[in-house]
């Protein structure tokens, strides 16, 4: 009997002992690792000191060709891998097809830019591409992994056995600047983000962490694209109203996507202009105004 009490008593102590090594799993050190690309490591790398800001004004001929690249990481393989980032950046280009003033949007490996960097480098790229404006994405992501207090304890007839809970946390930051090729000015810029996590067992951290992580990209960049459109947007209601952000016009032969060309459209935007300035005043509200009726008849 005594046998039996001390039997009992020793299992009683395993379990307890068993539960505290269980909720004591939620104090182990968070594992973090990372991949990032850096646009001002690209275009001055080893430390080269910026130059002066051009005073011209960048010269931008619509349709647009655009170019649209990944900048290249730090360290290649700890980022997503090619074809992903290749599928995301056609995500992007989908995005913009039915703009009227782009022309084609041509997506670059970032391999070419690995090997050309600097101003000159990325200008060289766009050269060889035929492209007048430069969209270079640049990302900075990070994921942590730490085992949780969620662990899941099995019986069986030899005893407990636990298997571990894992939580992966991803955060991605995308940013694309957008550049004028011949001035290498920057004309607008346009974040993404997004963070995220799941649970995984420890036996497959490694793939939950992967998907995570591309799923990750592909929310950030989606945040992304909608936010280049906004700012795509903002950045020609600029260049309507200040002459000195860019001049734009549409290339010779090119209809401007309405009926009648980039020049008619001009003269008759300046002559309502002229007309409404006789009437309300010379004010730049009367001028865009016109301008924004000139352009939605011609439409």
């Amino acid at each position: 009997m005594n046998y039996r009490n001390i039997l009992v008593s020793g299992m009683v102590v395993l379990l307890l002992s068993g539960c505290s090594a269980l909720w004591g799993l939620g104090g182990g050190q968070a594992v973090r690792t990372g991949s990032s690309s850096s646009l001002v490591d690209y275009l001055y790398p080893r430390g080269e000191v910026p130059p002066e800001v051009s005073d011209s004004i960048p010269y931008l001929e619509l349709p647009l060709r655009v170019g649209i690249a990944f900048v290249p990481g730090s360290h290649p393989g700890s980022a997503i891998s090619e074809a992903t980032r290749m599928q995301l950046l056609d995500n992007v280009k989908q995005g913009f097809l039915d703009r009227d003033y782009i022309q084609h949007i041509e997506i670059i490996p970032d391999t070419y830019l690995r090997s050309s960097k600097g101003i000159g480098g990325m200008q060289q790229v766009a050269r060889l591409y035929g492209v007048d404006v430069m969209a270079l994405v640049s990302y900075d992501q990070v994921t942590a992994s730490a085992d949780n207090a969620a662990s899941l304890l099995y019986w069986t007839i030899v005893g407990a056995y636990f298997i571990k809970g894992t939580d992966n946390e991803v955060q991605t930051f995308v940013d694309t600047a957008v550049f004028d090729v011949d001035t290498a000015r920057l004309l607008f810029r346009a974040p993404g983000t997004d963070k995220s996590s799941k649970h995984s067992t420890a036996v497959d951290t490694g793939e939950a962490i992967r998907k995570s992580r591309d799923a990750s990209f592909t929310y950030a960049m989606a945040a992304m694209t909608e936010s280049l459109a906004l700012e795509l947007d903002r950045f020609r209601e600029r260049a309507m109203e200040d002459p000195t952000v860019a001049e734009v016009r549409w290339r010779e032969g090119s209809g401007g996507g309405g009926s009648l060309a980039w020049l008619t459209l001009a003269l008759l935007a300046l002559a309502a202009a002229c007309r409404y300035a006789l009437i309300r005043g010379p004010t730049a509200a009367s001028a865009r105004t016109a301008w924004t009726r000139i352009a939605t008849s011609a439409r």
